[in-house]
């Protein structure tokens, strides 16, 4: 086996994690989408896919070092948001405490001397940085705009503005 059960066990819950996340930006997808924001919907269908595509990176790590994979249940989403800017902060804030549960696994991998885990981890690292950065410049855009002028955020995305 090339990975702790220790280390093993705390993946399995980041999957968890990283699929709960999946739900919870496609119920803001949704979100946006009823309310006719169709590039601010798209962002977060993108965002989902994502968060998925980051839950079976490593689910894929377990497996190939022969850990014992067990995939949590996940929490149901919040479905709807007082504002736009409230829905952002869910990700903005969400997007931090990932940044947190990242560091915790990189944290167990460097104290069990686990280099092939660290190595693996890093690009989870770097990938945070992107997506705080991403999330807290929308927010920014969003506060600017106020929620009577999200068309202009719209806008601001139509023109390559929420890309990282």
């Amino acid at each position: 086996m090339l990975i702790s059960p220790e280390l093993a066990s705390a993946i399995n819950t980041q999957i968890g994690n990283e699929l709960a996340a999946s739900l919870q930006y496609y119920a803001i997808a949704g979100h946006f989408q009823k309310s006719n924001l169709l590039m601010l919907s798209k962002l977060f269908f993108a965002q989902a896919d994502e968060e998925r595509q980051h839950a079976e990176k490593l689910l894929h790590y377990v497996l190939d070092t022969k850990g014992e994979l067990r995939i949590p249940a996940v929490r149901e989403p919040v479905a709807t948001f007082a504002t736009a800017e409230a829905a952002v902060e869910a990700a903005l804030k969400w997007e931090l405490e990932v940044t947190g549960q990242i560091n915790s696994l990189m944290d167990i991998a460097a104290e069990q001397h686990d280099y092939l885990a660290q190595n693996f981890l890093q690009w989870f690292v770097d990938e945070q940085l992107e997506e705080v950065n991403k999330m807290d410049r929308l927010l920014n855009v969003i506060r600017m705009s106020g929620d009577r002028n999200l068309i202009m955020v719209e806008a601001y995305l139509v023109h390559g503005g929420g890309e990282s």
